[in-house]
């Protein structure tokens, strides 16, 4: 029985869409706990505020517009609204490192990698989603997708001899809190490790946020995969798949 793990990789864009479009940013006064981005030639403007907004306007403002050319954008003048760059990289398919005996079952692993990078000063959100349920099928047998024992993930991945299951669990910085852990319980604490084993679904599941821009390192999470076959199944030999999409969002 042979097990693959597909990813597909979704990458929001905020703003106007560059196509093959260098973008370089500046900064038109700066210190060391302040930068000015964009400063303004005007006759008059003020800053207005409610309960529910903010206005900034200007008067007369003089050379604003957007221009263009091969190689960069110009977003001139203080209210040109700035757009927020998302790239989400990596997240290669998972060929697992043994297969499962029918019979015998067994357990085996596998992870994949994506790196998440935005300008946004508001930061970025990662979810993983399953295409099918369950996640992992072959033609018309499916492996069910892992079950924790209570509302929170596993700190321990485990199979009993009935069972048969594929988990994830992801490991890197700005995981989101249900796959922080304690040392003994997932969903508490603040440890990052590759110990809490959750279910995949077709709702899209958060696994990792953060605000602020990190561009362009960009920060790295690692998916893990298990799946495990208890010695009282009979799981029908095939190549089992599972695709998954990771999407990067905006906050």
């Amino acid at each position: 029985m042979w097990l693959l793990l597909r990813d597909a990789l979704t990458t929001g864009i905020i703003g106007a869409l560059l196509l093959s479009t260098t973008v370089a940013w500046g900064q038109v006064r700066s210190s060391t706990n302040f930068q000015i981005e964009r400063d303004s030639v005007n006759a008059g403007g003020a800053l207005g505020t409610s309960s529910s907004f903010i206005l900034n306007d200007t008067v007369g403002e003089v050379a604003s517009g957007r221009g263009t050319s091969t190689n960069f954008i110009l977003e001139a003048g203080f209210q040109q609204q700035p757009e927020i760059t998302l790239t989400l990289t990596g997240g290669a398919d998972v060929v697992m490192d043994a297969s499962i005996g029918g019979v015998s079952g067994g357990v085996s692993n596998g992870s994949t990698s994506v790196n998440a990078s935005t300008d946004g000063a508001a930061g970025y959100q990662l979810t993983i989603v399953a295409s099918q349920d369950p996640a992992m099928q072959s033609g018309s047998d499916t492996i069910a997708d892992y079950s924790p024992a209570g509302a929170n993930p596993d700190v321990n991945f485990i199979t009993g001899s009935s069972d048969a299951h594929l988990a994830f669990s992801p490991f890197g910085t700005n995981l989101a809190s249900r796959y922080l852990t304690n040392g003994s319980s997932c969903g508490s604490g603040s440890a990052s490790t590759t110990a809490c084993w959750d279910g995949l679904s077709t709702t899209p599941v958060t696994i990792a946020s953060a605000a602020g821009a990190n561009a362009p390192a960009g920060a790295t999470t690692t998916i893990y995969f298990k799946v495990g076959v208890g010695g009282s199944v009979i799981q029908p030999p095939g190549t089992y798949v599972a695709t998954t999409t990771v999407t990067l969002l905006s906050l």
